[in-house]
């Protein structure tokens, strides 16, 4: 086997050598070539520089998620703080309104009481005007 059997194809011929160490930035190359490999270049620099903005874009998203969910968090702090504040004015007021409210729980008691008695007093009555009826009828 000689040097240049080595170096053809089966089917087209010599082949390109895939070295790197022979390529000199003056030697003519195949200008086909040259055009498909920029344009191979300039297509993956393409894509790399989409997936690049697409991953920053991703970031700058989440960081305006993370700012609208700190803005958002900060409002239902003060909501709840204010809430927690109304809470504590309420319980203020109801315990100063206690002993008024256990007032007035007694005196519902008695009206039940009197109310009672009333019915009774009523009824007494009612049977005092029947028995005053019939003797008056005697």
């Amino acid at each position: 086997m000689d040097d240049d059997s080595l170096n053809e194809s089966p089917k087209k011929g010599p082949t390109l050598s895939t070295s790197t160490s022979s390529f000199e930035a003056l030697d003519p190359h195949d200008p086909n070539l040259s055009r498909l490999a920029t344009t191979m270049f300039q297509k993956t620099a393409d894509y790399l520089y989409g997936e690049l903005t697409a991953t920053h874009e991703d970031y700058k998203l989440l960081e305006n998620m993370n700012q609208t969910t700190i803005s958002k968090y900060s409002e239902m702090k003060k909501i709840a703080s204010s809430v927690s504040k109304t809470m504590i004015e309420l319980n203020g007021k109801y315990e100063a309104l206690q002993p008024y409210l256990e007032q007035i729980d007694q005196i519902e008691d008695s009206i039940t009481k009197l109310e009672q008695a009333a019915y009774k007093l009523d009824a007494y009555s009612k049977r005092l005007e029947a028995k005053f009826k019939q003797l008056e009828k005697r």
